[in-house]
């Protein structure tokens, strides 16, 4: 008996040309048929936004080429983590496992299919918590000879995860005055990026309302890796200054996956050290601004 695909939830907002294009990218996947694909449309936070978004709603009601289409149109804006928060927890029930998109992806025509092989291979293994389709434009080692490897950071590029992961994260991270007493703790972190640990004091003094971070933080939490691809599947294009929560820059632009590559899975994936500081090192601030970044962290700017 053939396994049920993941359900694919696309969220979006008032990117009418992203959204096309992430939309006619995951059409082009062969899966794209044999997938229900869950919609969430967060309503405009002010008058400006209102023709963008309805823009963005009347051509998702158009779309075709999914085994299924449901459409949620928010009635108030929920913001990007309350909407990914809750439209992922709604879908994950039902279905034990999902496969999460933002309106400014472009997908590989094999990425739905990547996705899913990944999901069924690896949903008893506790040390993996999430799969990424994007991969970072970090330097693999000629001697690492797998097609996938670990990290300790979470991706929220083209990603997915299952319901016993998913339910273990804390959104209210109430451990957090005993984590950020820590300098182990902080430093042991921050060994998924420089940034992390910033973006997580931003998100409790409500200076950034990130969901990625602490889904970050419970992979931390629960010693466990995001599974990425060595050629990426994902392609962002949202880093042009169009989206609420993304700055202009060329930094993350990777060669993306032709589509026609199979990838091998092995049960046991061990964790390249080299990777990981690839991965630090891709992240790590020049030497003045983590001075800034100190400086407005103990003036509370």
């Amino acid at each position: 008996m053939e396994t049920e695909l993941a359900p694919i939830a696309l969220f979006v907002y008032n990117r009418l040309w992203h959204t096309q294009k992430t939309i006619e990218s995951l059409i082009k996947n062969s899966k794209a048929k044999d997938s229900v694909l869950y919609i969430f449309s967060d309503a405009p936070k002010s008058e400006i936004d209102k023709k963008s978004v309805k823009d963005v709603r009347n051509y998702i009601r158009s779309i075709s080429g999914f085994k299924d289409i449901q459409i949620q149109e928010r009635e108030q804006n929920l913001g990007l983590a309350t909407s990914i928060i809750s439209g992922v927890s709604t879908v994950i029930r039902k279905n034990g496992k999902i496969i999460v998109v933002e309106d400014d992806l472009i997908a590989s025509r094999n990425f739905i299919q990547f996705m899913n092989d990944c999901l069924e291979f690896y949903k008893g293994n506790d040390k993996i918590f999430s799969i990424s389709g994007y991969s970072y434009p970090i330097e693999i080692p000629k001697s690492y000879k797998n097609d996938l490897y670990l990290l300790p950071r979470s991706s929220s590029w083209g990603w997915g995860t299952w319901l016993d992961k998913w339910s273990k994260a804390d959104w209210e991270i109430k451990d957090y005055s005993d984590f950020i007493r820590s300098k182990n703790k902080r430093i042991s972190f921050n060994i998924g990026g420089d940034d992390l640990t910033d973006m997580l004091i931003s998100q409790k003094r409500g200076k950034i309302d990130s969901w990625a971070i602490r889904w970050c933080y419970a992979h931390y939490k629960n010693n466990a890796f995001c599974l990425y691809p060595r050629v990426s599947k994902i392609q962002n294009i949202g880093n042009d200054n169009s989206g609420t929560h993304s700055k202009k820059t060329k930094k993350y632009i990777i060669n993306i996956d032709n589509g026609e590559s199979s990838t091998i899975l092995k049960p046991d994936i061990v964790v390249s050290n080299e990777i990981i500081e690839n991965l630090s090192r891709f992240f790590r601030r020049k030497f003045h601004k983590r001075i800034i970044r100190i400086i407005r962290r103990i003036l509370n700017v």
